[in-house]
């Protein structure tokens, strides 16, 4: 599960189930303090924001070129970029150096920060952000008509599959970086799957764009996002030479991190042995 559906809109579940964790984690905290629930609390709070704004510094930092081409988008956080065990690193070292200084703030920051890790443990696991679902066998068909099987398209090689559709604002707006990629990364197949439009509809928006994209085929019935735990748009899969997916991501990304996926994807491509 990647997302949480509320009507015509999907959330990505990841950060809210970070919510709850600091929630819980603060919550704890304030309880266990006593007269000090107010300190324990702020020491949560300053932890998570500790956290959060170095897990953004050092993903930037070590996508510095791409972000140098469009300086604003640092600032956009929905493009999926974070270091998360920066992050989390960071948070640890803010309530150990609170706990430190405050003697009667150590247990409590130290049960919260257990607390929040159980709770985003069992309830990331219980909700499957983790799964890495299997590609399933799905029959999709070019602008043309002409039919194929989604395992055939993305097997023999690292493969990067994009659910998307004209009407998404943030399919859209990632549309430009995935066209790049696709010129630049040659040893990485791209798969552009369109969920429920038609040939004519899809030709046309395409048709209306400065750049161009290989690779697009037709899903008219939408299957292949509930088929690997997706109801939101966009959706992008990262697949290996075998067929497996390495990573299933909800929402916009952007040149930066998307790159930096790729790098993950080649590698764990080559680390692994290919199946007898």
């Amino acid at each position: 599960m990647t997302a949480l559906q509320v009507g015509p809109l999907a959330f990505p579940i990841a950060p809210l189930l970070w919510l709850v964790a600091l929630l819980v984690a603060q919550g704890l905290a304030a309880r266990m303090a006593g007269a000090h629930a107010r300190e324990a609390g702020d020491a949560v709070w300053l932890a998570a924001l500790a956290g959060f704004v170095a897990a953004r510094v050092a993903f930037v930092a070590g996508a510095a070129d791409a972000y140098l081409a469009s300086p604003w988008s640092v600032l956009d956080i929905r493009d999926g970029g974070w270091s998360p065990a920066v992050g989390v690193a960071v948070a640890l070292a803010v309530l150990a150096w609170r706990g430190l200084r405050a003697a009667p703030l150590r247990r409590p920051l130290a049960a919260a920060s257990a607390a929040g890790a159980v709770c985003w443990g069992v309830s990331s696991t219980l909700l499957g952000v983790h799964d890495r679902p299997a590609l399933p066998a799905l029959a999709l068909q070019a602008l043309d008509g002409t039919p194929a099987d989604l395992h055939v398209l993305v097997h023999g090689q690292p493969a990067v599959i994009n659910l998307w559709a004209s009407w998404c604002a943030p399919c859209r707006a990632e549309l430009p970086a995935f066209a790049a990629a696709q010129q630049r990364e040659r040893g990485v197949r791209f798969v552009f799957v369109n969920q429920g439009e038609d040939a004519a509809a899809v030709q046309r928006f395409l048709a209306a764009q400065p750049f161009a994209l290989d690779g697009v085929w037709l899903d008219r019935a939408s299957r292949l996002g509930p088929a690997i735990g997706s109801t939101g748009l966009p959706t992008t899969l990262f697949v290996d030479a075998q067929g497996r997916v390495v990573e299933r991501h909800f929402g916009m990304l952007s040149a930066a991190s998307l790159a930096s996926r790729l790098r993950v994807l080649q590698t764990t491509t080559a680390s692994r042995p290919s199946p007898h």
